[in-house]
């Protein structure tokens, strides 16, 4: 089987709009962006009920302070979609990484209109780089004896609390969509195993991984089954596969979900939280 090729995937997104039409093929302007969006939020505060800012019967609007605040790494981010329209709605730092130029040089211009970061209370980081060479734990330093352009630090938006040191202080959640299938079975594994790395407090159980992606069908022995997309130099892996994968790095799986209300053609999307 081919192997996915890092300059061929830029290259494809190069040729693509830097919009949210662009990142998602075409279904940027009908229900989709909104409806994944929200199913990603619902399975999030599902794991961290805490991060709720709605009032309900059974669970007032607590406005006391958040004890700490919570740091978000968002991978493959593209033009930044699920900062704005998941993380900033829950978390108060998000980390945004992304290879292509086009693709974060619009989410950089266009956060300051960003309603989670215009009352000022929250920030996103910049980062171009490749998730190849890319260590959680150090956001700004490549992995040594990678082949791939350095990781670039664009900036950051918002005002936030914290100094830009604390980049490397760990995250509590690491989210990574629509991404991974750019990373053949050992990068994806060592990268599985940076994140966990970088999380924080994971002996309290705080902090986890969320993948979320397409599936493919398992085998016909029901066995995992990866298929090639040679127009974007891709994987598509079957949720046996990535089950594998998430083994393999030594990830424990608390939750998976598919996400509901797609429109009908398209792969299936699970979402998978991982310790």
């Amino acid at each position: 089987m081919q192997r996915p090729v890092v300059q061929d995937g830029i290259e494809y997104w190069n040729s693509q709009a830097a919009s949210v039409d662009g990142v998602l093929g075409g279904f940027g302007t009908g229900s989709l962006p909104r409806v994944e969006s929200l199913g990603s939020r619902l399975f999030l505060l599902n794991l961290y009920p805490e991060l709720c800012k709605v009032s309900s019967a059974i669970k007032p609007l607590d406005t006391s302070p958040p004890a700490r605040p919570y740091r978000a790494l968002d991978v493959g981010a593209g033009v930044g979609r699920v900062t704005s329209d998941v993380l900033l709605h829950l978390v108060d730092h998000v980390l945004l990484l992304e290879p292509v130029t086009q693709f974060i040089q619009k989410a950089f211009t266009t956060a300051d209109n960003w309603p989670s970061l215009a009352t000022k209370s929250k920030s996103v980081t910049f980062v171009q780089g490749v998730l190849q060479a890319f260590q959680p734990s150090t956001p700004l330093k490549p992995l040594p004896d990678v082949a791939e352009p350095s990781m670039t630090l664009l900036g950051r938006k918002g005002t936030p609390d914290e100094q830009l040191s604390d980049i490397n202080s760990g995250f509590d959640i690491v989210w990574s969509q629509w991404c991974l299938g750019h990373l053949d079975e050992p990068d994806l594994v060592a990268f599985l195993q940076r994140s966990k790395s970088a999380l924080r407090n994971p002996e309290q159980g705080k902090s986890l991984i969320v993948v979320k992606e397409n599936l493919c069908s398992n085998a016909e022995d029901g066995g995992p089954r990866i298929v090639f997309d040679d127009s974007d130099s891709s994987y598509t892996r079957s949720d046996m596969a990535w089950k594998a994968a998430f083994k393999r790095a030594g990830l424990r799986l608390i939750r998976e979900q598919i996400q509901e209300g797609l429109p009908e053609g398209l792969y299936p999307v699970k979402m998978y939280a991982l310790k």
